[in-house]
């Protein structure tokens, strides 16, 4: 049985400029078709602009508040949505409550820097 504490991993930044902390993927556990990571995006902060070419990705929103801009549509997001974001769509989230944004982050295939265009 594989478990990881989330206070075990690594912090990183992804190209999006979000902090990223990641749980399960095929860097530290034996999954290998999807991954699960935090992020967190600070007080009045965008990630860039981007898309992934062959990543489906889901947000959901563990604290705090943002604006979720996806395909050029623009949405409020709170503790508890869940944002289904398909390949090829241009996704950004601003950070709108006082405290940080954090969301998990859950990747199929697995997030890999190389499937993220910035734009």
């Amino acid at each position: 049985m594989e478990v990881v504490n989330i206070q075990s991993t690594t912090p990183f930044i992804t190209k999006d400029g979000s902090q990223i902390r990641e749980i399960l993927a095929h860097r530290n556990s034996s999954i290998r078709n999807q991954s699960l990571a935090e992020a967190v995006v600070y007080p009045g902060r965008w990630t860039a602009a981007h898309f992934h070419r062959v990543t489906e990705e889901i947000y959901f929103i563990l604290d705090g508040s943002g604006l979720m801009r996806l395909d050029g549509e623009e949405r409020p997001v709170f503790t508890g949505d869940a944002v289904a974001i398909p390949p090829g769509k241009i996704h950004s989230i601003l950070c709108t409550s006082s405290q940080p944004l954090k969301m998990l982050c859950c990747c199929a295939p697995a997030y890999e820097h190389d499937d993220t265009v910035l734009v």
